[in-house]
């Protein structure tokens, strides 16, 4: 197998073992079929054990789409479209996972024109959800919420749920997941707690493993979000230990980060530091890049807990960095607060740096509308204000962000929020 680092071109015929044993100049349409069918199913495992965005599952993506091409221009089009998307679709997924904003969003795009023209629901589904979730990532939350809407109202579990093994996971699971992640970011804890539940139920209900430890993953951080701590400490610890237990290291350091981030937020920050770190570099050795500035801004905070200052700016910078090479957006507010709080917990504390922070997370949370990370970036401000005797102007600030939500009033934030007014008034 052809792991992307030899001279050979993985994706040109002489690659191919099948085609390679007929006469020069022939072209056996079967056989090229049967090749194509053999990479496609070869893919989608290496996705769960080696890692969506590694040189492995790559490889192998690429080379079923250059042998469809092949054989496209030899007028001899894979048997039925789903083949082609099913390809299409690893080849997203690595520039999801490896996080590439301007790539994923021309691959969606591709794709869901290929799928309107399909007019076919299959398609369509799985193409509002290659749209939607690199929206959601590069900050056009809203946008990317109303194409992972449409991928639900289009989910018919008769039709999609086989093609599981097919496109990762069930689709369903998938958008669920995702668009739980965002719901809580455009200020809807509860609509989001709701769709988390529903993910995890109906992926032990599939009995899928990879969509299990799909939903495991993206709901454990969707209650990590809410404040939920205990129940994103459970799924986390179940996600390892049956990631462990298949012998799948991608969705391992996945659920290590969300653990470690737990520990960070649950006051164990000398653990934080530890479960973050081996997580992220596990991560990373699988090509993976995605949601990493937000673990970073966790470990920088565990660091800055452990008055390891430098540390917590490298990894403030490092997130920075991250945010601005790949346009990973979402978190950018956050990793900004995030930089104010540390600012604050310096020997000599730093007003200045901290303010200017809270007012850039407050600048993006407003200009991506994400109304979680805009209470979360008042309540720093705030915080601060009235620490320097600014009590008015605190609560000037933070009472229209939470005024505006209408859910939630159960979860950590908005119960901080509202004792934080109470304590302004």
């Amino acid at each position: 197998m052809a792991h992307g680092s030899g001279t050979a071109n993985p994706g040109t015929a002489s690659d191919c073992f099948l085609c390679a044993r007929l006469p020069s100049g022939q072209f056996n349409s079967a056989l090229h079929r049967e090749q194509i069918r053999l990479q496609v199913a070869l893919f989608t495992p290496l996705m769960h054990v080696k890692g969506y965005a590694a040189p492995e599952t790559k490889a192998a993506a690429q080379r079923a789409r250059l042998s469809i091409e092949q054989a496209e221009a030899l007028g001899e089009p894979p048997e039925g479209p789903l083949l082609l998307f099913s390809v299409l679709f690893g080849v997203w997924a690595a520039n999801i996972v490896a996080f590439n904003g301007d790539v994923a969003r021309e691959l969606a795009g591709q794709f869901l024109v290929l799928a309107e023209k399909q007019e076919a629901t299959v398609p369509l589904t799985i193409g509002h959800r290659v749209m939607g979730i690199p929206l959601v990532f590069v900050g056009d939350i809203a946008q990317g919420r109303t194409h992972l809407d449409q991928a639900v109202a289009l989910y018919d579990p008769v039709q999609h749920r086989p093609l599981a093994t097919r496109f990762g996971q069930d689709a369903a699971v998938a958008i669920l997941s995702y668009r739980s992640i965002a719901l809580w970011l455009l200020g809807y804890p509860d609509a989001a707690l709701a769709d988390a539940e529903q993910a995890l139920n109906d992926a032990r209900e599939i009995g899928q493993v990879a969509t299990l430890m799909y939903a495991l993953l993206c709901t454990s951080l969707s209650h990590t979000l809410c404040g939920d701590y205990a129940t994103a400490t459970t799924k986390s610890d179940e996600l390892v230990a049956l990631a462990d237990e298949k012998g799948a290291p991608f969705w391992k350091a996945g659920g290590m980060m969300n653990q470690g981030s737990i520990l960070m937020l649950t006051c164990k920050p000398l653990d934080a530091v530890q479960t973050i770190a081996a997580g992220t570099s596990a991560w990373r050795s699988t090509g993976a890049t995605l949601v990493v500035p937000l673990y970073l801004s966790y470990l920088a905070r565990a660091h800055a807990e452990l008055r390891q200052f430098d540390d917590a700016w490298r990894c403030i910078g490092e997130a920075i960095t991250a945010v601005e090479a790949t346009k990973e957006t979402v978190f950018e507010a956050e990793v900004h607060r995030s930089a104010g709080e540390i600012a604050l917990k310096s020997a000599e504390p730093e007003a200045a740096k901290a303010e200017a922070h809270f007012e850039r997370a407050l600048a993006i949370a407003r200009a991506q509308r994400a109304k979680s990370l805009e209470l979360r970036a008042a309540m720093s401000m705030a915080r601060l204000w009235r620490d320097q005797g600014k009590r008015q102007q605190a609560r000037e600030l933070l009472a229209p962000v939470y005024g505006w939500f209408a859910e939630g009033f159960d979860t950590l934030d908005l119960k901080e929020a509202k004792a934080l007014l109470k304590e302004l008034a």
